[in-house]
């Protein structure tokens, strides 16, 4: 028989792709004016008010934002004291966010 087989074909070397380095997290930022969420403190002084201008300014403020965003803004605001109260951070955190329908992130922890 005059059969030969065929060589195997030759391996090709394929480029390896290299990802991209990926970039430190950021911490996130709060895209709003956060002097602007001193509108916000006199929700804290009445917890209570489910509609009121205070209510409406404040929540208008993160209406757009989601949750996370929202929370950073708020705790920006509530550590740099634009609120003019000192406040229990997480405890005021929660009572803006729910005030203004917003849930807290899970995991999140405003340091």
């Amino acid at each position: 028989s005059t059969y030969v087989p065929c060589p195997p074909p030759p391996k090709s070397h394929k480029p390896t792709h290299k990802s991209p380095p990926s970039a430190p997290k950021q911490p996130a930022t709060c895209p709003k004016d956060t002097l602007k969420l001193g509108v916000c403190a006199d929700l804290l002084g009445s917890v209570h008010v489910v509609v009121g201008p205070s209510r409406t300014k404040c929540c208008s403020l993160i209406s757009g934002l989601a949750d996370l965003d929202a929370a950073v803004c708020l705790c920006t605001a509530i550590k740099a004291n634009v609120l003019g109260v000192n406040l229990n951070v997480p405890v005021s955190l929660s009572l803006l966010l729910n005030s203004c329908e917003k849930q807290m992130p899970a995991g999140y922890k405003c340091a």
